[in-house]
């Protein structure tokens, strides 16, 4: 008889894809099915975040509960960024935890479950060559990692010592893994790493020379292909090759996530994040000149150490001038760890609430603007997601949310649909074509 595994994801989409890894290996190594009722689970993973505090905070919370809920006989693991960096730690604060396999060992997952109480956190183990085995939480996009690990040093950043330092994976592995994806009916590919256009800076062993604008046009080229969508890129590395190669494959969505953090420049080399405000806006505008139906998307954080005033309105300048369509903004958060949780200057905590109010409600007035824009144009939508109340929802190319009234047969395809009740998080529409 098979077991039942219950998986929590906590996080960015790379956690969502080490999951299906974890499903995978478990599904064809020990014989598990997996369930969404965690009291008939065998097995409880919850697979952890740590980039801000409350992820990590939530993780104790989370497996109390399910000790406290599982059948008898269930083990518990923790997985993902908060077991890298807490290691066994988390068996004092949590004893009735099984096993800890950090985000850099996913592969040791069926030894972690035959090992009383085992620990694996080598942020530094290389998984780049090893071919997991096939597991898709939706039939329709296909999450792929592209690298593992990050070089970069950002100061605020717990990523380096939770996921190890960059190694691309082998081209060949990525081919291979797009054309199963695509013969199992996937039309989108959904590139992940934690700076995508730094790949093929290091790979394991000898490798052709290739960067992130040849492995978009060698993907591009498989059949079945119909869309790529990536994240994240680094704004240090969007050199015009890159910038060329997406507004000019028609299989490259238009749409790109572009993390700023800061408007500053005093506070960008602060962060040691490489790059100047110039040199953003630069990357940015051009950006919108290549390809003028782009959406634009960031991070921002606000109130990192020692930001003044006047830093903090060269944020503000930033956000009036590419004008983002979606913006994800945080105060600064210190993580264990980083350097800059070890900074005297930390910012008032009312100053910094009071910064992040005043980022989100300028930038909801110019989502406004955008969104009014929308209505009535004609998106191509491919559909994904059904949603309550006869809805089904999918993106268009450019990235937008959108929604129609219909039923399962719209999942999988690309229709025509024009937008007819534009919302700030959806836009609604009407179908232009019959199925």
């Amino acid at each position: 008889m098979s077991k039942k595994l219950f998986i929590q994801t906590l996080g960015c989409a790379m956690n969502v894809r080490d999951s299906e890894h974890i499903i995978a290996e478990l599904k064809d190594k020990e014989n598990y099915e997996l369930t969404q009722n965690m009291g008939e689970a065998d097995l409880i993973l919850i697979n952890t975040c740590s980039v801000r505090e409350k992820p990590v905070h939530k993780l104790f919370s989370e497996v109390g509960a399910f000790e406290k809920a599982k059948k008898k006989g269930a083990k518990i693991g923790v997985c993902g960024c908060t077991a890298s960096h807490l290691g066994d730690e988390i068996f004092k604060k949590a004893p009735y935890v099984d096993f800890v396999l950090g985000a850099r060992n996913v592969s040791k997952i069926t030894t972690a479950v035959n090992t009383p109480k085992f620990v694996s956190t080598d942020i530094n183990y290389d998984e780049s060559d090893y071919a997991f085995g096939e597991f898709r939480g939706s039939a329709f996009k296909s999450y792929i990692n592209i690298s593992i690990g990050c070089d970069k040093k950002c100061t605020y950043c717990i990523v380096p010592h939770t996921r190890g330092d960059e190694i691309s994976i082998p081209l060949n592995l990525l081919l291979n893994e797009a054309k199963k994806a695509t013969s199992r009916g996937a039309k989108e590919l959904f590139l992940l790493g934690q700076n995508v256009n730094n790949y093929g800076k290091r790979f394991s062993s000898s490798h052709e020379k290739v960067d992130f604008s040849d492995l978009l046009n060698r993907l591009s080229e498989i059949e079945g292909v119909e869309r790529i969508r990536f994240t994240s890129p680094h704004p240090l590395h969007m050199d015009d090759k890159f910038l060329e190669v997406f507004a000019n494959n028609p299989k490259i969505c238009k749409s790109m996530h572009m993390p700023l953090q800061s408007g500053n420049t005093k506070v960008l080399r602060e962060m040691k994040r490489g790059y100047t405000k110039e040199w953003f806006l630069n990357r940015a505008l051009k950006l919108r000149e290549l390809c003028p139906d782009v959406s634009i998307s960031t991070d921002i954080i606000v109130a990192f150490p020692g930001e003044s005033d006047s830093e903090f309105e060269d944020t503000m300048d930033v956000l009036e001038k590419v004008r983002f369509e979606q913006v994800f903004s945080f105060k600064y958060s210190p993580r264990p760890l980083t350097p800059a949780a070890e900074f005297k200057n930390q910012v008032d905590e009312k100053v910094a609430s009071e910064r992040l109010t005043r980022l989100q409600s300028r930038h909801n007035e110019i989502l406004d603007e955008i969104v009014a824009k929308q209505n009535g144009k004609i998106f191509d939508v491919y559909f994904e997601e059904l949603r309550a109340n006869g809805g089904v929802a999918g993106r268009s190319f450019n990235n937008f949310l959108v929604q129609v009234q219909g039923s399962e047969e719209l999942l999988g395809k690309t229709l025509k649909v024009r937008v007819n009740n534009p919302k700030r998080m959806v836009l609604y529409g009407e179908l232009l074509e019959k199925i």
